[in-house]
């Protein structure tokens, strides 16, 4: 998260320049390089120096946001960044459920994997080496894409031919007799970055607490889940939040807007969390469903405010300066979300300590911090915090 916070703004530079395809490309090779050397670190500096390393040579997310709102109409920009989203979302979801699956395979796995082989000598690298495949695939894939940054279609209808090459025109003329506006002027932008950053902080957050939670015992007031039960519990998560983003969000959005649509799921989510100690005193089957129930909507729900902070963003300035406005987006999330696992885990282990505290014992302050921070997201979704640009 450091090393993409400090070069996503660059990224974004480049993709504004050169095109969204080319850092798309590096990105994922990027990928493919760093992740395989991270399964392969013979010590703790190794680990670090490529993470910095990926996270400061892969820049594709923010140019991916920019394609998306560039490949669909304006009535469709929900569906577009719901893509996004629910990949990144289900990303995080599966990375850490695969990672649970496959990781040290010699002592899980004794019959498939020998302790001499790679696989026993370096106990993470299976799991870093599907998905390096898995980048491969998708870097080689991407030599496919059609460039977005300046569109031109050989095979458009002639009779569309001149209407379309008359507003490139226009818009090419547009672009150099303007100069390009200053972002961090820019308050439409600037406001829905600024609460893209407190609620990327909260799912950091929320998403290191939730496993320690799930796995610590139940005399601390957790679920005493295994990690085998928690890959389970986020792979519902994950299928849960495909269907809710593809088929549902869409629609709501289109009806309510993205502005409301966030605002009301983070009331959803604030009620949803303040129930999350009392699910602990749940147990058996009753448990399994009413926890897989409230992480699939707590996910879903957090994605639905992100995806709105999204389309706000891409709507806050033209193409020409989309790429870049992403990057400075990308840069404020990853700061944010480089803070949200340290300070969930130090959170959680100060609240361990006062189990028999008068106010808010144990795990109650936790889920009570991080509804706290949501809430400071949710009003400042009200104006005049937050404005959204009327002509984009």
């Amino acid at each position: 998260m450091l090393g993409r916070a400090l070069t996503s703004v660059f990224w974004g530079i480049v993709a504004d320049r050169y095109g969204r395809k080319p850092v798309i490309i590096i990105g994922t090779f990027t990928v493919v390089v760093f992740n395989t050397l991270f399964g392969l670190s013979i010590n703790f500096w190794m680990a670090v120096i490529t993470r910095f390393l990926l996270g400061s040579l892969n820049g594709l997310l923010g140019p991916i946001k920019a394609y998306a709102a560039e490949i669909f109409r304006e009535e469709y920009q929900a569906l577009g960044m719901s893509t996004i989203s629910t990949a990144w979302g289900i990303g995080l979801i599966i990375g850490p459920a695969l990672g649970g699956f496959l990781a040290q395979p010699a002592e899980k796995y004794p019959a498939i994997f020998s302790k001499d082989s790679i696989f026993g000598r370096f106990p993470y690298f299976l799991p870093c080496l599907c998905i390096s495949l898995f980048s491969l695939v998708v870097a080689i894939g991407s030599f496919w894409l059609p460039e977005t940054l300046h569109i031109h279609d050989s095979e458009m209808p002639p009779q569309d031919s001149y209407k379309t090459l008359e507003a490139a025109s226009d818009a090419k003329e547009e672009s150099e007799s303007n100069p390009k506006e200053n972002l961090f002027k820019n308050w439409p932008l600037m406001s829905s970055i600024i609460i893209y950053c407190i609620f990327a902080l909260h799912d950091m957050a929320y998403s290191e607490i939730f496993s320690l939670w799930a796995v610590s015992p139940r005399k601390f007031g957790g679920l005493s889940y295994s990690t085998a039960d928690v890959g389970e519990v986020l792979s519902f998560s994950g299928f849960g939040l495909l269907v809710f983003q593809l088929f549902l969000y869409p629609l709501v959005a289109k009806y309510f807007g993205p502005i409301i649509t966030a605002r009301v799921a983070g009331v959803l989510s604030i009620l949803l969390l303040a129930s999350y100690p009392y699910i602990a005193m749940l147990s058996g089957i009753t448990l399994s469903v009413v926890i897989n129930f409230a992480s699939m909507m707590k996910n879903a729900l957090s994605i639905s405010i992100i995806t709105g902070l999204f389309i706000l963003q891409n709507n806050a300035v033209d193409q020409r300066q989309r790429g870049a406005a992403n990057g400075l987006a990308m840069t404020g999330m990853s700061f944010f979300k480089a803070l949200g696992p340290a300070g969930g885990g130090a959170l959680f282990s100060w609240a361990q300590k006062r189990l028999d505290a008068s106010f808010l014992p144990g795990n109650q302050v936790v889920f009570f911090v991080l509804n706290v921070i949501e809430a400071i997201g949710l009003l400042l979704t009200f104006k005049p915090f937050l404005v959204e640009r009327q002509n984009r």
